[in-house]
């Protein structure tokens, strides 16, 4: 369920790299957030990740 439900962008996967060069493997999560969006003049809850939350906001 760690998808944004406007845009798609998800969970990634990648590696630390710390001064010692010891590759450790790591994810990197978008930041989702459940919010209530009015479509189609009902309420509908979806989980967006915050740059689709502040685009939103932009457009309305």
């Amino acid at each position: 369920m760690a998808k944004c439900q406007e845009c798609g962008k998800k969970t990634t996967f990648g590696r630390n790299r710390p001064w010692s060069k010891k590759s450790t493997a790591r994810t990197f999560r978008p930041n989702l957030q459940t919010i209530t969006v009015y479509e189609g003049g009902r309420k509908i809850r979806k989980v967006l990740c915050a740059k689709c939350i502040r685009t939103l906001v932009k457009v309305t």
